[in-house]
């Protein structure tokens, strides 16, 4: 069938019973070009995951993939999935997706946090914008003799694209490469971020210059505009500006207020009211004459980026925006692009020379303006190329360039592929010349395990490493805190670390820039009177001045993969004791039904600290131990439970556990209660010397480990503790009784890697929570009705493994 006459293209077919062929109408070959873009750039992106690439290289050589550079060859091909009729209409649908898309870029540049990040920002990202820009324009006189064509083209609508094509930093897919190498919260990570946003808004303005100078595309030839068009252009663009800054963003402010968490109120009318801005804003700056994306761009920054409202908005758009329409995007770009228009090997030279001059300009900048701002030399050099990354940003400059006809195809062609390989070359450089994070060695894990919790020394540190997912794990962890918190005795240092699944949203994003300088996260990028701290850093803060106890938060944002390797670095970094890590089920009061928190992802996250933790691990299962969501920080005091149960049962866990009981006796506040199993019932109820649930490794005078543990902690309370006996045989019924009693608030455990006399008797028992061992899992399990929060605790130590039989 041939294919039909482009003045009668029609919607949809009639079906293939009544003869026709769905390919040659408009929505069912839309349906088909989406659904291999996607499945294509899905299949490339999985096959350079292990190169740690971007997805956006994946989605670029997805387009050229089924552009005429490969599959496009075949003419057959091209004219039955890409017919030239069709171009239209997936440019049409992709320009939705784009502009969305540049919405949500103006959505993660925050003006007041680049502000925040001082002059030395503003200087590299000024050195890295103008080095490669002159060299581009030196470049530019070369290129447009060379090339054919470009002699038509006027020299200064030639030199800008050049200049701004080279000039160029990714700002979102620069974030992501950064948390994929652990460099996100880094004090080099953080300066790029600064340098790429303050880059991002210099290069929007002249993008907006270029596209004012090249005036209007018409058949084949490029109609240039007189000196005073383009001049009303620009006024007009910096009118609309200041228009959207000073009119557009109070309102913004206002619907923003109007939808927080006090109001308690998210209305889907200002979501709509919203997107109907995007819309306008992009044909409002169409009709000045610059680009419609400019517009979305402009809009994106007047909303105020925190709350529930920016949240919700990107919730509304990411996904459908940047899982299904930026890829048709990135495909009709590729489209576009034909590498077989690079003929020859004066054209392959240029395309060295084009990549050459983008890099040496870009990284030699950058490079000698972190040189005079004090930097370091590896440091410097990495910021120089992380700064050298492109992405869509890239793209967007040259389509602009190819449409208003300033860039011919041979050019374009040479410049997509000047992205591509800047882009992919960032990662594999970066980690040959800058990579903090060091894996921990045998040396500096044992190193870790020199605290103890029961330190006596007054110079002694104890320092515990606290993992939260957010706001609801803070009062938890306070009362743990004031727990361990004693009034004599080593002083207590609490790292807490807020984790941040890094993913695809630009709430990621938004998330990056809350962090400061140095790394550390929820700083409030709000100074005015009247907006409120982060929940968490708040109760932190206050929680430090009101007890001797040194509080340090960090955030890691991280993909879950990798999410163990921050917590790890901290670890050894702080030589901490312990890590904490918050259950993946949380009930915050008696009567509630015990929830997932978190992701299933979290869960895998434990589970990885747990087997690979270079020292101890204790994970909280909380109960409402933190009374409620809302516990202020004068409540700590008033609000800790008074009755803690610590289970023994023997082995290296079970001893990490006691000896954190032990600091816990030491708070007068604080009644405990040491539970012990044994083998044999006492001679009387009264109490006769029971068979003890020892291990089988004795120390040099014939004492066991488990003895001489007991023996200390009973010593040192002094008579303190409650002490119980339980036998060995009803251990299961006994742990289910504590854990139901209302007369605990919470039972320390160990994970379980008691003898194997003691293993046999819960052997019976299927594990629900793997990781936890047997007796948490019997105490964290949501089927058994346990009232009582719990604290399992995982010893490290190489002795100790050896020792255990599990």
């Amino acid at each position: 069938m041939l294919p039909p006459n482009i003045t009668s293209i029609n919607t949809s077919s009639d079906g293939a019973w009544q003869g026709d062929n769905p390919l040659n109408f408009a929505f069912p070959l839309l349906i088909i070009q989406t659904a291999l873009v996607l499945l294509t750039s899905h299949c490339l992106a999985f096959l350079i995951k292990p190169l740690r690439q971007p997805k956006v290289i994946a989605e670029i050589l997805g387009g050229i993939l089924l552009g005429p550079s490969a599959l496009g060859r075949n003419k057959e091909y091209l004219h039955l999935m890409f017919p030239s009729w069709s171009t239209p209409i997936l440019e049409s649908v992709a320009s939705i997706g784009l502009l969305f898309f540049l919405f949500l870029v103006g959505l993660e540049l925050d003006l007041s946090s680049i502000r925040q990040n001082g002059k030395r920002a503003f200087k590299i990202a000024l050195a890295g914008i103008t080095l490669p820009f002159l060299l581009g324009a030196g470049v530019s006189l070369f290129l447009q003799k060379a090339v054919d064509g470009e002699s038509k083209v006027g020299y200064g609508q030639f030199i800008i694209f050049i200049g701004v094509s080279l000039s160029i930093t990714a700002f979102p897919v620069l974030a992501r490469i950064l948390a994929d190498l652990k460099l996100l919260t880094t004090q080099v990570g953080q300066t790029a971020m600064a340098a790429a946003a303050f880059n991002d808004i210099a290069a929007w303005i002249l993008l907006a210059l270029a596209v004012s100078l090249a005036g209007k595309a018409s058949g084949t030839e490029s109609h240039h505009p007189s000196s005073l068009i383009s001049i009303w252009v620009l006024i007009s663009g910096v009118a609309f500006v200041a228009f959207m800054l000073i009119v557009v963003r109070p309102i913004m402010d206002w619907v923003a207020r109007q939808c927080s968490s006090d109001n308690d109120l998210v209305d889907d009318a200002y979501i709509c009211l919203t997107l109907v801005g995007v819309m306008v804003s992009g044909f409002l700056t169409d009709l000045i004459g610059i680009h419609a994306i400019f517009g979305a761009f402009v809009f994106g920054l007047t909303i105020p980026k925190g709350g529930d409202f920016v949240v919700r908005l990107m919730k509304k758009i990411q996904d459908f925006v940047s899982g299904l329409l930026l890829p048709l995007y990135f495909a009709s770009s590729g489209l576009k692009t034909d590498v077989a228009k690079i003929r020859g090997v004066e054209a392959w030279g240029l395309l060295v020379l084009v990549i050459s001059t983008a890099c040496a300009g870009k990284i030699l900048g950058t490079f000698v303006m972190a040189l005079l701002c004090m930097i370091p030399v590896r440091e410097s050099l990495a910021l120089g190329v992380l700064m050298n990354t492109k992405g869509l940003v890239e793209l967007i400059v040259l389509n602009i360039g190819r449409e208003k006809k300033v860039l011919n195809d041979e050019m374009f062609a040479i410049l997509v592929l000047m992205a591509l390989f800047t882009t992919f070359m960032t990662t594999p450089m970066v980690m040959a010349i800058y990579k903090p994070l060091r894996r921990l060695t045998p040396q500096n894990q044992q190193g870790l395990e020199r605290q103890s919790p029961s330190a006596k020394n007054p110079k002694d540190e104890f320092k515990i490493q606290a993992c939260v997912h957010g706001p609801e794990n803070v009062p938890a962890l306070i009362n743990l805190t004031e727990l361990i918190r004693t009034t004599e005795g080593s002083t207590l240092k609490l790292y807490v670390m807020r984790l941040v699944e890094l993913t695809d949203r630009s709430s990621s994003i938004l998330t990056v820039q809350k962090t400061r300088k140095n790394g550390l996260p929820f700083v409030n990028r709000f100074r005015r009177a009247g907006m409120s701290h982060d929940q968490i850093v708040a109760s932190l803060e206050a929680y430090n001045q009101l007890r001797r106890v040194t509080v340090r938060h960090s955030t890691a944002i991280s993909a879950l993969s990798t999410m163990h390797e921050d917590i790890f670095h901290v670890a050894e970094e702080k030589r901490v004791a312990m890590i904490v890590l918050p259950f993946h089920k949380q009930r915050r009061g008696e009567g509630e039904e015990e929830i997932d928190s978190v992701s299933h992802g979290w869960r895998e996250v434990n589970r990885t600290v747990l087997l690979n933790a270079p020292c101890s691990v204790a994970v909280l299962v909380d109960r409402g131990f933190g009374c409620g969501a809302h516990l202020t920080v004068a409540e700590p005091a008033a609000t800790v439970p008074k009755r803690v149960c610590i289970v023994f049962l023997g082995g290296p866990d079970d001893r990490r556990a006691l000896d954190l009981g032990g600091r816990m006796a030491e708070n007068s506040g604080v009644k405990v209660t040491f539970v012990r199993f044994v083998h044999q019932a006492s001679e009387a109820a009264t109490g006769g010397i029971a068979e003890r649930a020892t291990s089988d490794i004795s120390t040099e005078n014939g004492i066991s480990p488990d003895e001489a543990a007991v023996d200390d902690f009973m010593r040192k309370c002094d008579g303190s503790v409650e002490y119980e006996e339980k036998v060995m045989g009803t251990v299961k019924n006994e742990v289910l009784k504590i854990g139901q009693s209302r007369e605990y608030e919470l039972v320390v455990a160990g994970k379980g890697r008691f003898p194997s006399t003691a293993e046999a008797e819960l052997a019976d028992h299927q594990p629900e929570n793997v990781g936890l061992g047997p007796i948490g899992n019997i105490l964290a399990s949501s089927d058994h009705g346990i009232l009582a929060s719990v604290l399992v605790i995982q010893q490290h130590n190489a002795a100790d493994i050896n020792e255990a039989t599990v």
